[in-house]
């Protein structure tokens, strides 16, 4: 399922000592420029990346500028943007050794569900926008990945399509609309679909000031209806959910969104009912207490509002008010070590948006392949250089705040 990604150390110190040999003796090793981390190389397939972030200037190559820009934007000055990146360096690991970690189990229960890996693929619109095959594509990674997925309201592909690309149930993200009857009939042809859970977004409600999009937009020159009919004003009508539904004065913003709607949804469905964008302890407590199944904490990948809070950061105090109920978590999350950080504070699972997208738009179903590999094969990587075998193995004692 997940191929290994990293040698064994036994296997690689004769050839090193080589290289290294080769090189000290070499009239050129003063001019060769030494690659950082933080240096992304130039891909020709899938596997040349090194790590999930090799994928974003192969996507941003790969996109017309408007369409990399909604993938890439934030809100006002993309703060909380680089906060969910920036917050991973307030938490340190404590390595362990001497503990027999010959064999790794990453498998995880999520609301009574047996998941092979910690990881889920978050819901995000408009996939045809960053490759033709869209969610088919991911939903065909996810199906070899054996990962779940979470699809978007604003799906570009039938919900019925993608469920059987995927190959087992998915769970479906819902805007509350302006109106309750366009809400109901969402939420019931998703769980005609099969779906589950019914992933409720409750962090963008009235709206949102996505300016690096905007600057994108105007960058871009081609003609916006080549690929948007209608011109750039949004037509529910290029979204699968919304065929049949007339939205004539309709929004998928829903100001008026209040806690009952929480009772209102599990009376009209049998799906389990997660409320993603929640990141204080208040509203985990109100989550608990109005009948919540589980909580994502997020802040829509920074764009949503600009709190300037990463959610690793906000993390700790969800699970405070979330009591026995599961959290999972989105935001930021590039690397095995930023997972390992998040499910050591008590994160049942973690969600990646940008970088599945990345890899989609460069290279399809095995772009997305590639950036789940990678993520699962860091993650297990980490978790046996901390000694921890299972996940229910990783606490906080594994885990201490930055001086």
């Amino acid at each position: 399922m997940y191929p290994s990604l990293f040698r064994e150390p036994s296997d690689l110190f004769s050839s090193r000592r080589r290289f290294f040999k080769f090189l000290a003796a070499s009239p050129l090793a003063a001019s060769i420029p030494l690659l950082r981390s933080q240096d992304q190389i130039a891909l020709a397939t899938p596997k040349d990346a090194l790590n999930v972030l090799d994928f974003e200037p192969a996507a941003r190559k790969a996109l017309p500028p408007a369409h990399f820009g909604y993938m890439a934007t934030g809100v006002d000055d993309d703060a909380t943007l680089r906060a969910n990146r920036e917050g991973f360096r307030k938490y340190q690991l404590r390595p362990r050794r001497m503990v027999d970690v010959s064999h790794a189990d990453l498998s995880v229960d999520v609301l009574g569900t047996k998941w092979a890996t910690p990881l889920f693929i978050c819901p995000c619109g408009s996939q045809k926008a960053f490759h033709p095959d869209g969610e088919m594509a991911t939903a065909a990674a996810a199906n070899t990945r054996k990962t779940v997925q979470v699809l978007s309201t604003m799906s570009t592909t039938p919900i019925e399509d993608v469920a059987r690309a995927n190959g087992k149930p998915i769970w479906y993200q819902l805007y509350l609309t302006s109106s309750w009857s366009v809400t109901e009939k969402l939420v019931a042809h998703a769980e005609e679909a099969g779906c589950p859970v019914l992933a409720v977004t409750v962090d963008l409600t009235v709206g949102r000031n996505t300016e690096t999009l905007e600057r994108a937009k105007r960058a871009d020159t081609r003609q916006c209806t080549n690929c948007h009919p209608g011109g750039p004003q949004r037509s529910y009508g290029r979204y699968s959910m919304f065929k049949g539904i007339e939205m004539n004065g309709i929004t998928t913003y829903n100001s008026a969104m209040s806690w009952d709607m929480v009772s209102r949804l599990k009376k009209f469905t049998k799906m389990k009912i997660v409320l993603k964008g929640i990141e204080t302890r208040e509203d985990a407590r109100l989550s608990r207490e109005n009948g919540a199944d589980a909580i994502i904490v997020s802040n829509h990948g920074g764009r949503a509002e600009e709190s300037g809070r990463g959610t690793i950061e906000c993390l700790p105090e969800v699970i405070d008010g979330a009591g026995s109920m599961p959290v999972l978590i989105d935001g930021g999350f590039r690397r095995g070590t930023d997972i390992y950080k998040a499910l050591a504070l008590g994160a049942r699972a973690v969600g990646i948006g940008r970088p599945y997208l990345w890899g989609l738009a460069a290279f399809g179903q095995p772009g997305v392949e590639r950036v789940l590999d990678l993520l699962h094969a860091e993650l297990e990587l980490t978790m046996k250089q901390l000694g921890r075998r299972t996940i229910a193995e990783i606490d906080r004692s594994s885990i201490i705040p930055a001086a």
